[in-house]
């Protein structure tokens, strides 16, 4: 009898949250209202997405973002989210952003594990991530509000940004930033000497990763399109990249990176990662790159990681330092 009573407790109980998710999800896309309560102007748009048609707030005012990529794209064109996710090896948001635009915003766990009820404890309108990252939960995000997912992440970065600003409402906005990078890729190409000798440059990225081979990026990657939009060289190693994305290598072929310059980044510690044993070795120390003073140390979260705009005019800037220096 006793466990009788607790099972239908349970039912209870999970018929009740279902149903507050429920309640929070309509009342975030269906009528206008936000499940804070207030008022959204009571209109809505439907928006085509890889997971089927969904209809947004036309105005979302309490927007969670599971990954760095949304992060960019939502503070790139002035909303500040209402939660966010963190890497799995640092706690807090990439130091590339404003400090005064993330130090409200609150962290929802790691990214592709976010806490399902620390999300609905923020009582969203609109939540933003991808299919790669979060599509096995898209059932219980959507149930707690609109969830917009892009396909994936990285290269596709340019076209995830338009599918941000249409689920924010900032189409606009989103114009002026395309034209506003266009033109400081053209600035940053003009001075390190022009599209003849860009491309006459071949440059490399290397990844020094924590538990895994040292990866050389292709071309099919975040950097890998910024450095084709610049116009620059890539070494022929690149081509044999696994799907574009990076052709890994261990400490002892390291060689294989060699090209004019070389930029490398960092995930995790750089002892655990082989930075450090790499870079003291006789091979690294053979590259080209390394005789001539090419070889450059980034920031893994703004390079790799930052995935947006904000994030690109930060490395081609640094990008113009480095190159010209």
């Amino acid at each position: 009898m006793a466990t009788s009573v607790r099972r239908r407790g349970l039912t209870l109980g999970a018929l009740a949250l279902t149903g507050a998710l429920a309640l929070s999800a309509c009342g975030s896309s269906g009528s206008g209202a936000r499940s804070d309560g207030s008022s959204s102007a009571g209109t809505t748009h439907t928006m085509k997405t890889v997971m089927g048609d969904v209809k947004v707030p036309a105005h979302p005012k309490r927007v969670v973002v599971l990954d760095t990529g949304e992060l960019d794209s939502a503070l790139t064109l002035g909303v500040r989210p209402v939660g966010g996710t963190h890497s799995a090896t640092e706690d807090g948001f990439p130091a590339y952003l404003p400090a005064d635009r993330t130090k409200d915003i609150k962290e929802v766990g790691e990214i592709a594990n976010p806490s399902m009820e620390t999300v609905a404890s923020l009582k969203p309108d609109l939540i933003l991530t991808s299919k790669v990252r979060d599509g096995e939960r898209y059932e219980q995000l959507s149930a707690i509000a609109p969830t917009v997912m892009t396909e994936s992440t990285g290269s596709a970065w340019k076209e995830n940004f338009q599918v941000h600003a249409e689920a924010l409402g900032k189409q606009a906005e989103a114009k002026k930033v395309i034209a506003s990078y266009d033109a400081h890729v053209a600035k940053v190409t003009a001075a390190i000497g022009g599209k003849k000798k860009a491309a006459a440059t071949d440059v490399n990225f290397v990844r020094f990763v924590e538990g895994a081979d040292i990866r050389i990026y292709g071309k099919q990657n975040y950097i890998g399109s910024i450095l084709a939009d610049l116009g620059m060289g890539r070494p022929a190693i690149t081509d044999k990249a696994k799907d574009g994305f990076s052709y890994d290598v261990s400490p002892e072929k390291i060689d294989l990176a060699d090209a004019d310059a070389v930029f490398t980044s960092t995930y995790g510690d750089p002892d655990k990662a082989g930075t450090t044993r790499t870079m003291r070795s006789g091979l690294w120390k053979g590259l080209k790159a390394s005789k001539d003073g090419k070889v450059f140390k980034v920031d893994d979260r703004l390079w790799i990681a930052g995935i947006g705009y904000t994030a690109a005019d930060r490395i081609l800037d640094e990008f113009q330092t480095k190159m010209t220096g």
